[in-house]
């Protein structure tokens, strides 16, 4: 099936071609005709699969052209870097079409933001928390929606958000079209199905927290005191399974531990930054942008980055910590390998953190085939993989899994006394293939040029 097939308009098909893209992805296809007759929907898919443009073909095309100056459709994301991937998304699909469109998030002053609204805009994107802020001050209306939005629903309720979207649901008019994107269809997102969905389409393309087919993972056990040590020395070598290492994205727990492992890089001769949630809007903009025109080699990031980053033909991801939950690290990972591309994850596990990876195994539903490093070996034995069974987690808080500054601030939004005093500052603020190896024991991997 070729996009053609799908009814889009030519000015849509020709921005499709000017990008590269001639057969639509299996989410594509199932999602793009049903939101054109109007439909809602409800969709899963896997990270890098096309998903953003699933929402945003058709929405531009139901639009038109531009109308007023009001916002007539509304897509509601977790995070600011999400928010901006899909505003770049309608910019790009959009570039024929005469439509106006705003990202706007929090971290930023809300001034601009105002006066960019009151100019008119036709597709809105925005966080939860700035969107309030900005309808409480009159800023924005709701009254002309026509679509809505919600990308990765599933983040948002692990965030907090859960509030805010039913305020945000309870503004808009009740005749309008809603779309849902979710990684996963669980309990909490079915239950938040049923509330603002009509009747909704079902599409669900990917395996239950699988990981990409693409991805080619491996793990490698270690000291942890020798961690910062192990990732130089593979920067240095620049190979590992035949992969270039001069562009990563290497995931921290803490935004402490980012911050420690970037001057770790730096004073090695490496060229690298950190993105996180004590960094200002700007500072994650720089780095970012730096990282994608190769300016950064390697960009240390927390699971504030884990979803929402759209970055071109990244070829390697490496998680320096484990994730605390075991969804996390499926959406890591999935920064690699994207749009049919090959790429490598990379784990480097010390016997602590033994149970995160049991949990990742089993929720995968195979062990991560291990290597050790030359000169690496750990002192403190990382267990052996065993048997794995599938046998659902117990359920448990998952504060860990998202962006540290946005979590604190969407449970804060929810306190009155907060409320009371929060003041201009709340505003400024809120905002595979895998390997075939069957040897689960430990590889010994030697650099090309050891001895």
């Amino acid at each position: 099936m070729s996009f053609q097939n799908l009814g889009l308009i030519p000015s849509l098909l020709t921005a499709v071609a000017d990008n590269g893209y001639e057969t639509p992805t299996a989410i594509q296809t199932a999602t793009i005709e049903a939101v054109l007759k109007g439909k809602d929907l409800m969709a899963s898919a896997q990270t890098g699969t096309g998903k953003t443009a699933a929402f945003t073909l058709p929405l531009l095309q139901l639009l038109g052209s531009h109308s007023g100056t009001q916002p007539r459709a509304l897509v509601v994301t977790p995070t600011r870097e999400l928010a901006a991937q899909v505003h770049a998304s309608i910019v790009t699909y959009g570039k024929h079409m005469d439509l106006r469109s705003l990202a706007i998030f929090g971290g930023v002053k809300i001034g601009p933001q105002i006066r960019k609204l009151q100019q008119g805009v036709d597709i809105l994107v925005a966080t939860p928390g700035r969107l309030l802020d900005l309808h409480n001050q009159g800023a924005v209306d709701f009254r002309k929606v026509e679509i809505l939005v919600l990308d990765e629903a599933d983040r948002m309720l692990d965030m907090g958000f859960l509030p805010d979207i039913r305020r945000i649901q309870g503004h808009l008019p009740t005749n309008k079209q809603s779309l849902l994107f979710s990684a996963t269809f669980s309990n909490e997102i079915r239950k938040l199905a049923k509330t603002m969905l009509r009747s909704p389409i079902e599409v669900d393309v990917a395996a239950k927290n699988a990981t990409a087919d693409t991805v080619e993972q491996h793990l490698i056990p270690t000291d942890k005191s020798q961690k910062s040590e192990l990732l130089i020395h593979l920067f240095k070598e620049h190979s590992f399974h035949g992969q270039d290492w001069n562009h990563a994205l290497v995931f921290s727990k803490t935004k402490h531990g980012a911050n420690k492992l970037v001057r770790n890089l730096c004073r090695a001769g490496l060229k690298a930054d950190a993105i996180h949630g004590n960094k200002s809007q700007a500072q994650r903009t720089r780095a970012l942008d730096d990282f994608k025109r190769g300016k950064v080699a390697i960009l240390v990031a927390t699971d504030i980055a884990s979803r929402g980053l759209d970055i071109n033909e990244l070829p390697l991801v490496v998680n320096y910590d484990l994730p605390h939950v075991p969804e996390d690290y499926v959406h890591r990972i999935g920064r690699t390998g994207r749009a049919g591309a090959s790429g490598l994850a990379i784990s480097l596990v010390c016997a602590d953190e033994f149970k995160q990876l049991r949990e990742i195994e089993r929720l995968i539903g195979s062990p991560l085939p291990r290597e050790e490093i030359e000169g690496f070996e750990p002192t403190h034995l990382l267990p052996e993989s065993k048997s794995l069974d599938r046998r659902p987690r117990p359920s448990r808080p998952r504060n860990n899994s998202v962006s540290e500054l946005d979590s604190r601030r969407a449970k804060s939004r929810h306190s009155n006394s907060r409320r009371s005093n929060s003041g201009n500052s709340r505003n400024n603020n809120r905002g595979n293939d895998r390997s075939n190896n069957p040897n689960n024991g430990n590889t010994k991997y030697r650099p090309r040029n050891a001895a």
